[in-house]
């Protein structure tokens, strides 16, 4: 009798879990529990901000100017190729849509449960199945309870819930706040002194868009040196760390600098959430960081759990294809797990040696830069084709954002070989090359 599969999300990381699994309808039955009306997770850009029309917090953090900052080259399924007209840096709008191809060309539509949310998650006690409690967001009230042998979850649970610091003074200040998870346009910024928290990917990236109506704008960072932020536009400032707020509209900086502003955004980050996974599972969230994972896909206490696309700043939909695999691996038997004191032993290793290079909690998931290899890790476990073209494309992407936030967008990559690939250079490259000679 074929195993059913809960998947928790339709985002990117769930239609890959549904893929797999579908596509052996004698090995397993999946069922992928979606809260919204629609597949593609935070790829759903919607206007609104706050609660949906349902009284639910709104999950996506979609901008409306949003274009990837890795290249479409790097962000895909390995059988399912993007329109090769398209450039290689996509609006939010183009990875719907390829998400949208991606459930239509394996036919994903009638495993998904739309409009249900899961309220509850638990082993049930004394057999090796999980209890699954969801409901309809327009009857809440009414909830639902069926078991499985096994769930998948693929929520990414760091993306929705804003992360935002307290800050000394905060209570004094008088201008507007605001999360990234909420910004949307740049027009009510025209004008305006902004200081933007946070130097990663979201922070950069509203910071050149804000720069080209607001009157200037600071963006404060704890980035070391060898990510320090360059060629950002004219009007725009970096400062470290905020310290404090002082007085009504002023913030000052960990180097004693002061700067008036009307606007603060947090590009802080999000806590990691997964509300309905009761303790009976097993798993522990604290400060950004879920444990015990063996690489950080498998519950250990109960391996038939495990989570898809929990790494940041990592590979997206390859690393999804390997971190799937993983888990039907061990569901089908092909894949041998170590005992759970082994792959608890090696899940705190892991942890522990980014604490001796200095990386805090909420970094305990990350692949960029330094745990680059897990990719190959998990290639070989599974047994799977290593990605390392799109891995090291990756990685050259990310690098150029910080080394030119303007118009890194403007290069195209082309895949040469199987693990091989080139860069275009954009035309403020050609310039210094040229300028070199």
């Amino acid at each position: 009798m074929a195993l059913r599969v809960a998947v928790i999300g339709a985002g990117p990381a769930g239609l890959c879990a549904a893929r797999y699994l579908s596509a052996e309808p004698d090995r397993y039955l999946p069922t992928v529990y979606e809260q919204t009306a629609a597949v593609g997770g935070t790829w759903v850009y919607t206007d609104r901000t706050g609660t949906d029309e349902h009284g639910l917090p709104v999950h996506s953090s979609m901008y409306k100017n949003l274009r990837t900052n890795i290249p479409k080259e790097a962000m895909v399924f390995t059988d399912l190729p993007y329109d090769s007209s398209l450039p290689s840096y996509l609006s939010h709008k183009e990875v719907l849509r390829y998400l949208e191809n991606y459930a239509e060309h394996f036919g994903l539509h009638k495993y998904i449960q739309f409009l249900t949310r899961v309220d509850g998650v638990k082993p049930v006690h004394g057999t090796m199945k999980w209890q699954i409690t969801t409901c309809k967001v327009t009857t809440p009230d009414s909830p639902t309870t069926e078991q499985f042998d096994a769930v998948m979850v693929c929520n990414g649970g760091r993306y929705s819930v804003p992360n935002t610091p307290v800050i000394p003074g905060t209570d004094q200040f008088q201008g507007r706040t605001l999360h990234s998870h909420d910004y949307r346009v740049p027009e009510p910024f025209s004008g305006r002194n902004v200081v933007i928290l946070g130097g990663s990917a979201s922070g950069i990236d509203i910071c050149v868009e804000l720069a080209q109506v607001a009157e200037r704008v600071v963006i404060s960072h704890s980035n070391p040196p060898i990510m320090k932020i360059h060629k950002l536009p004219p009007n725009v400032t970096q400062a470290p760390r905020v310290e404090s707020i002082v007085g009504p509209n002023t913030v000052r900086f960990q180097d004693g600098q002061e700067f008036l502003v009307d606007d603060i955004i947090y590009c802080t980050g999000y806590s990691l959430s997964f509300p309905f996974l009761k303790p009976e599972c097993g798993i522990t969230i604290n400060d950004g960081r879920a444990y015990p994972l063996y690489m950080h896909v498998l519950n250990t206490t109960y391996p038939t759990m495990s989570f898809v696309g929990l790494p940041r700043n990592a590979l997206a939909f390859a690393l999804f294809q390997l971190q799937v695999k993983l888990a039907l691996g061990v569901l089908d038997g092909s894949i041998s797990l170590p005992s759970k004191a082994v792959m608890d032993h090696e899940t705190e290793q892991d942890y522990k040696s980014r604490q001796e290079t200095g990386l805090p909690p909420h970094r305990a998931h990350d692949v960029f830069p330094l745990y680059m290899s897990y990719v190959t890790d998990l290639a070989i476990v599974t047994g799977q084709p290593d990605p390392k073209g799109q891995n090291s494309m990756f990685a050259d992407s990310i690098m150029n954002v910080l080394a030119d936030p303007q118009h890194f967008r403007n290069a195209e990559y082309k895949i040469t070989g199987p693990e091989t690939w080139e860069r275009v250079p954009h035309q403020s490259e050609e310039q210094q090359l040229s300028t070199a000679k």
